[in-house]
């Protein structure tokens, strides 16, 4: 009986000093940091769109060419080239909802570009569900083609939906940053050869080699002719000369700073940034609108633009009263006795 109390004795603190140290050690574990887990992993977009799994609808009808003559026929067959589709190409805005995770990316270009299209724009971004990101995909093909595409995209793992926002009333836009020369078009050159500040060449009396064989020319042609050499040097320097005086250098800033101010309050745009040589103007606006202001400010001298692509997003239709629809409907034509003439 006393052996059997003595082992007893000996065991106890053993297993009380392994139950302390496991019991810290679940401790430790519980302070060291995790990142936080995700609420749905990869597998939830398939098992949502297994549960919502409804019959797709055809495909969109392909325009047949017309019938081949037997030599067109044979013709075809010996270079195995299909007859082409007779579907006009149209740009097409993809929206994807696919899961927030690494690789879904490189998965959705993979399938366009091994289809052979071009991505014109691509947008991604989170959205307000941490684990939902959003893509915005612009691209040109043919309906048919395209919603091909659009299904295989619709079919991968993480890929939530895909919709296309061709036909559907949509609000798109897209942001432009555009640094813009406040000198002209003169000096674009050298304010792009003088480094970050875009600084334009200053006036010295070092000439390049070039410069130096054509004041040499220039002076013994007119020294054959009998001309004064110092007004030949002066007009030759005048000539030759790309450096601004400072009230020419202010004059050119304020004019030029003023007017692509104009041209940006005109489309909703603002000036961000003001630099001694150059401007930089925000816009955010339709792709046409965009390019149209690319187009006006182009003669000041784009030093940098940067464009983000067209995000999009669609409308919300308004519920209206049974017979607005037949008022709006009738007030729709317009008699042609009425118009002006011409």
């Amino acid at each position: 009986m006393a052996s059997l109390l003595f082992s007893r004795a000996r065991t106890f603190p053993r297993a009380f000093s392994t139950r302390t140290l496991s019991w810290s050690a679940v401790l430790r574990a519980d302070k060291i940091p995790h990142p936080p887990k995700n609420v749905d992993d990869s597998t939830s977009a398939l098992d949502y769109k297994q549960t919502q799994r409804t019959r797709p609808p055809p495909l969109p009808a392909m325009d047949l060419p017309r019938s081949r003559t037997a030599e067109e026929a044979v013709t075809n067959i010996l270079y195995n080239t299909p007859p082409p589709s007779l579907q006009p190409f149209k740009k097409h805005v993809l929206n994807c909802l696919v899961q927030n995770e690494p690789g879904v990316l490189s998965r959705v270009s993979g399938i366009l570009a091994g289809r052979g299209f071009n991505i014109d724009s691509l947008v991604v971004c989170s959205t307000e569900i941490r684990d939902l990101s959003r893509m915005c995909i612009v691209l040109s093909g043919q309906d048919g083609v395209v919603e091909q595409v659009r299904r295989q995209l619709e079919d991968l793992v993480p890929v939530w939906a895909v919709l296309d926002y061709t036909d559907t009333r949509t609000i798109t836009r897209e942001l432009l940053l555009v640094k813009i020369s406040i000198l002209g078009p003169e000096y674009l050159e050298d304010q792009l050869l003088g480094g970050p500040t875009h600084s334009p060449s200053t006036h010295s009396d070092k000439y390049t080699p070039e410069e130096k064989l054509e004041r040499e020319k220039v002076l013994a042609h007119n020294f054959e002719l009998g001309a004064h050499p110092e007004a030949v040097e002066a007009e030759l320097r005048e000539c030759i000369s790309t450096a601004l005086t400072p009230s020419q250098v202010l004059r050119l800033k304020h004019q030029h700073l003023h007017s692509i101010s104009t041209l940006a309050n005109q489309f909703g745009g603002k000036i961000v940034d003001v630099s001694e040589n150059s401007v930089i103007v925000e816009l955010t606006a339709k792709t046409n609108r965009v390019e149209a202001f690319l187009g006006l400010v182009r003669p000041f001298g784009i030093l940098e633009a940067a464009r983000t692509g067209v995000m999009a997003m669609p409308r919300t239709p308004i519920s209206s009263a049974p017979g607005e629809d037949a008022v709006s409907d009738e007030g729709s034509a317009v008699d042609a006795s009425l118009l002006p003439p011409g």
